[in-house]
C-alpha cells in the first residue's frame, strides 16, 4: 500500500501522505522524475526522503524502489480536482434540517460504481469526499472507500459518527487512512440529541463512535449545527466539539431541501443568524463537481440542474459541466438588475431554492 501519493493538482503538483491533511508542493521535474522512477522501479530520491522526513517526520530510508512508496497520479486533461459524492442518500437518523429530503436507500451497485470511481480519477479528482444521509451504513461503502484510497484519493467523510465504533470500520480507516472525518453536533446532552435526531439511542452511538474515532488516532473535524430545538445548548456543543477535534465549524444558516422544500427552514434559530461574506463566485463545475448516488454529476450540491450521466458519456461527459456553472451562476429574474449585487451573499442557485421554497426574504436577499 502506498505511502505517499505525487499528483497533478491544477496547476500545481503536489506530494501527499494519506491521512494527513498537510502536503508538499513539488516541482514539475520532480513530479516527472518519479513519474518515471515508478514506472521503471528505480530507487527513492534523496530529496524525496527528505521532504517526507521534514513533513511528516517519515523514514523512507529502509524503503525499497519508489513504486513501493509513491502513487504517481497520471495528469488528467480535465482539471476537477475535487468531487464530493452522495454514496447514498438513506439514513439511520430522522433530523429535521435535513437538506436531502426523502432518505431513500438506494445507490449503485457495485460494479458501477467502480466505474464511476475510476472516472473520476481519470477526471484529475485528488481529493474526495464521501457523504450522502449516512455512508457508512451502505452496503458497499467499504468497497467505496477502499477503492478510492487505492485509486490514489485522499478521502473525507461525512458521517453522523452512529457506526465509526465498530471493528471493520476502525480497521478499515487506521489501514488505509482518511485525511478527515467529519461528524455533526446536534446536541450536548442525550434529551437534546436523541430528540433532534429523532432516533432513541443516538447521542449514546455518537459518543462512543466519536470516542472511538479519536482514540484510533483518526482526524477529526466537528460541524456545530445550531438551530431553534438546540441553540441553548449552543455553548455547551462548542465545548464538546473542542474537546475533541481541532477543527470545528459552527452552522448556524438553515437552508431548503436540496429539490426546493421548505421544512428545513422552520429549524432557524433566528438568533443565530450571522452575516455572512458576499459571494464573489467559486470553482464548481470548473474545477469540483458533485455526483449523486446515480452516478449523475452536477456543478456542485445546491446547483444539481442538468446532470451529465457519468457511467454512460465517462469522463468526456465533464467537458460541459463549466459551462452549465457559469449559466447557472448567472444573476436573472429579479437579482438582474439588482444594485447589491456586489455585496450579495447567496449564490444564484441558492436563491433559486429559496425562492423555490418560499422562504422569507430575510433569509437570503439584503433587500429584506
Amino acid at each position: 500500500m502506498h505511502e505517499l501519493i505525487a499528483a497533478p493538482f491544477l496547476e500545481d503538483f503536489l506530494l501527499l501522505r494519506p491521512g494527513h491533511a498537510s502536503g508538499v508542493k513539488i516541482r514539475g521535474h520532480h513530479y516527472l522524475e518519479l513519474r518515471s522512477l515508478a514506472a521503471e522501479e528505480g530507487p527513492l530520491p534523496g530529496w524525496l526522503c527528505r521532504a517526507a522526513h521534514r513533513r511528516w517526520g517519515l523514514d523512507l530510508d529502509a524503503h525499497g524502489s519508489t513504486r513501493e512508496v509513491v502513487l504517481v497520479r497520471e495528469p488528467s486533461p480535465y482539471g476537477h480536482g475535487r468531487a464530493s459524492y452522495e454514496v447514498n442518500n438513506g439514513c439511520n437518523w430522522a433530523c429535521p434540517h435535513c437538506v436531502y429530503g426523502d432518505k431513500r436507500h438506494e445507490g449503485l451497485p457495485w460494479p458501477q460504481r467502480a466505474k464511476l470511481l475510476h472516472t473520476l480519477r481519470d477526471a484529475g479528482v485528488v481529493w474526495l469526499e464521501l457523504g450522502g444521509g449516512e455512508c457508512t451504513i451502505d452496503p458497499h461503502f467499504a468497497d467505496t472507500y477502499a477503492y478510492a484510497h487505492d485509486l490514489g484519493m485522499m478521502v473525507e467523510i461525512l458521517t453522523n459518527g452512529s457506526t465509526l465504533d465498530r471493528p471493520q470500520l476502525l480497521g478499515l480507516f487506521t489501514g488505509r487512512r482518511p485525511y478527515r472525518i467529519t461528524l455533526s453536533v446536534y446536541g450536548a446532552t442525550e434529551t437534546t440529541f436523541d430528540g433532534f435526531t429523532q432516533r432513541r439511542g443516538a447521542y449514546r452511538k455518537f459518543r462512543r463512535g466519536l470516542a472511538a474515532a479519536r482514540e484510533a488516532g483518526l482526524p477529526l473535524s466537528l460541524s456545530v449545527v445550531v438551530t431553534e430545538a438546540n441553540a441553548h445548548e449552543a455553548p455547551a456543543m462548542r465545548a464538546l466539539a473542542e474537546r475533541y477535534a481541532d477543527r470545528v465549524r459552527e452552522y448556524t444558516h438553515m437552508s431548503p431541501t436540496f429539490t426546493g422544500g421548505s421544512d428545513p427552514l422552520a429549524q432557524q434559530a433566528p438568533d443565530y443568524l450571522h452575516h455572512r461574506t458576499p459571494f464573489t463566485g467559486c470553482d464548481a463545475g470548473h474545477t469540483s463537481l458533485n455526483v449523486n448516488p446515480f452516478g449523475l454529476a452536477t456543478v456542485c450540491k445546491i446547483s444539481r440542474d442538468h446532470p451529465i450521466p457519468l457511467l454512460r458519456e465517462g469522463v468526456a461527459g465533464l467537458t460541459r459541466l463549466g459551462g452549465i456553472a457559469d449559466q447557472a451562476l448567472r444573476r436573472h429574474s429579479g437579482c438582474t438588475d439588482c444594485a447589491l449585487q456586489q455585496s450579495c451573499t447567496t449564490c444564484m442557485p441558492l436563491v433559486t431554492l429559496y425562492r423555490k421554497a418560499g422562504a422569507p426574504l430575510d433569509r437570503y436577499c439584503q433587500h429584506a
